[in-house]
């Protein structure tokens, strides 16, 4: 997602700069450890905007006691180095945009959650809380706040869609568990627009959902998969497998609540890829 945003916006005519754990002689790219401000504070003074996306990777599993606190880790210290940064600028950005998750809103759910639904109490809902609250004090410094909350993004190159994908690429595909339980997605094409709605529109702040506007389950999800890619449907995977097999990770594909984008949709924001199937049919093209 970062490298796709940032070479959208460069495209836009837009300066960017990366903080990276990774060394780089790119002059673009600023090396820092994820948790201080040393050798790069200095630098949010010549920012008009800051994008935090730092996290590592839930999919990792098992869900240890020390992969949980990599997770936290990974969101909340980066969150309040940037915090700190901004709070002793001599300049300060005028816009920050706090990437989280929609598991904001728990597993669970009888209603079709948005933005003004309650943070759920289980564990991915609350980490996603925390996530959020440690960058939203910026708001007390002056600067507008935007927390965008995403669901899976699909791309054909990198993060979590590949492996979903698997699969059904093996002649294995079917659904998994009931195939009742909500899939939230946004295609990168969207997620990297709807970025750049949040960044460019200053009247956007507080929570946006960056997820597509057709609710899709996981049934619907799969047999979509297949369809694309010309293969079998036909070998579902129950639920007491997969939770035997992945644990505690397994309610990122066993569970799932239903979630709609309210905002960035009254605010204006005309998704190109809104249904799984053209979604897919542009990934897979």
């Amino acid at each position: 997602m970062g490298s796709s945003l940032a070479g959208y916006l460069r495209s836009a005519g837009h300066q960017i700069w990366i903080l990276t754990r990774d060394k780089s002689d790119n002059e673009s790219e600023i090396h820092w450890d994820g948790k201080t401000v040393d050798g790069w504070g200095q630098r949010i003074a010549e920012m008009d905007a800051v994008v935090n996306m730092t996290g590592y990777g839930l999919e990792h599993w098992p869900w240890t006691k020390s992969q949980k606190q990599h997770f936290h880790d990974s969101r909340i210290l980066p969150g309040h180095a940037l915090i700190s940064a901004i709070k002793h600028s001599t300049h300060r950005p005028g816009m920050f945009l706090q990437i989280s998750g929609i598991n904001y809103y728990g597993a669970h759910g009888d209603e079709i959650a948005d933005e003004w639904t309650a943070p759920a109490g289980d564990y991915l809902a609350q980490l996603a809380v925390q996530w959020e609250a440690a960058t939203q004090p910026v708001e007390e410094l002056g600067v507008r706040y935007a927390a965008a909350r995403s669901a899976v993004v699909l791309d054909a190159h990198g993060g979590l869609f590949p492996l979903m994908a698997l699969p059904v690429r093996l002649f294995i595909g079917g659904r998994l568990g009931s195939g009742d339980q909500a899939v939230p997605w946004i295609h990168i094409a969207d997620q990297i627009g709807a970025l750049r709605f949040l960044l460019e529109n200053e009247k956007m702040r507080g929570a946006f959902n960056l997820i597509s506007p057709m609710p899709t389950s996981n049934d619907e999800f799969m047999r979509a998969i297949a369809s694309a890619l010309h293969r079998p449907y036909w070998c579902p995977t129950p639920a007491f497998l997969l939770r035997a097999v992945l644990g505690e990770t397994s309610t990122l594909v066993v569970d799932g609540r239903y979630c709609l984008p309210k905002r960035l949709l009254e605010f204006g924001y005309q998704f190109r890829f809104p249904t799984i199937e053209t979604a897919l049919k542009d990934i897979f093209k």
